[in-house]
């Protein structure tokens, strides 16, 4: 199949994340789709998540609603995590308040056996949202693909819902590791799956969430994790880059993750989201120095970044937003110059919180904009 994706030449998030000179610092919000914006409430009103996300023309309005509002530089499509467990038929919804939750969790090899395979013909209704919402953005507007990643869904089938330990998805892979080995495998054919479809519909971007994966050591993270990551990153570039096209641009962002900022990058993406408790400076030499460490030539090009704004700070008014701002471009334009990093996307360090202010948000955008 060939994909509709658009050649945008000006669009200032593609630029930053290959490492050109964007017309501007790029901007976009996790969780900008959604939570803070009264537009977004009112949508949902009358709607569940997921039916939500598997509703075209809602899905492609809730995805719109930000970039009309704040005219930041990318869409992210409105999803969640889940959906490819979804649309493959297991049974799992999403509890007000919680998150996530699994009536029958999977802890056994006979479970993890029998789970379904994901047919791309069950998520028809993300293809054609994600078309939907290419029709209204501009030609300097990107839309980032998502999907979550198999270690962060695997915690989910495994605990049952949200957890503040994961001591059952670590008991699984320190006890039986060809188990958790045998559903990552699964669940990384679910996300290849779920993100071919986005690809193939035209996404511009996509960004891989690992929420959960900043509760792992860094040696666990390393043989039990970082293949699958591999392996998507892998199949997005093969993917995107049919038919002698360029390549999407691939955002690796995990929460709590300062300590696995290296192993995370050497992944294969070509940005790497720092969330708001690591400097920049600090991140960059992370993930530089595990890129060089990959590349014996070291002849590699060093990485993007992307953050690493608090989510709280945006309840502390102008002046203390602008001065962290400030302090943020300064600092991440001295790494670009010095050649620490290829570029930076301004972002949350994780996403904006449901009683945020939107013209708080609007107001980051401006300055960056003209900064």
């Amino acid at each position: 199949m060939t994909s509709p994706r658009r050649q945008l030449t000006q669009s200032p998030l593609l630029d930053a994340a290959f490492g050109v000179q964007p017309a501007h610092r790029p901007v976009w919000f996790m969780r900008q789709a959604g939570r803070s914006l009264p537009e977004y409430r009112r949508v949902r009103e009358k709607i569940g998540m997921l039916d939500a996300c598997f509703t075209p023309d809602i899905a492609a309005e809730i995805t719109l609603q930000p970039v009309r509002r704040h005219n930041v530089d990318a869409a992210i499509f409105f999803s969640d995590i889940i959906i490819p467990l979804k649309a493959a038929g297991i049974d799992i919804d999403i509890a007000a308040g919680r998150g996530p939750v699994v009536d029958m969790p999977i802890r056994s090899r006979r479970e993890i056996d029998s789970l379904p395979e994901l047919e791309p013909s069950a998520l028809s209704s993300i293809g054609e949202a994600i078309r939907n919402i290419i029709d209204e953005l501009r030609d300097d507007q990107a839309l980032i693909g998502f999907a979550g990643a198999p270690f962060t869904m695997a915690s989910y089938l495994i605990e049952g819902g949200p957890s503040k330990t994961h001591q059952k998805t670590k008991a699984m892979i320190y006890a039986d590791p060809e188990s958790w080995h045998a559903l990552m495998r699964i669940l990384t054919e679910y996300v290849k799956v779920f993100l071919g479809v986005q690809i193939d519909a035209g996404i511009d971007a996509m960004q891989l969430f690992d929420s959960w994966a900043g509760y792992l050591r860094a040696r666990d993270y390393e043989e039990f994790v970082a293949p699958y990551s591999s392996e998507i990153f892998t199949f997005v570039r093969e993917r995107s880059s049919h038919g002698g096209r360029h390549p999407i641009p691939r955002i690796h962002f995990g929460v709590t993750s300062g300590e696995l900022l290296g192993s995370m990058a050497g992944t294969g993406p070509d940005v790497v989201g720092v969330d708001w408790r690591v400097d920049m400076t600090i991140a960059a030499e992370r993930v530089t120095t595990a890129v060089i460490a990959k590349d014996t030539a070291r002849q590699c090009k060093p990485l993007a970044l992307q953050g690493n704004l608090d989510p709280a700070l945006l309840f502390a008014g102008d002046k203390a937003v602008d001065r962290e701002i400030d302090r943020l471009l300064t600092t991440t334009d001295q790494l670009i110059s010095g050649g620490k990093i290829s570029g930076h996307i301004v972002n949350l360090g994780h996403g904006v919180l449901p009683d945020t202010d939107p013209e708080i948000i609007s107001h980051i955008v401006e300055k960056v904009h003209s900064w």
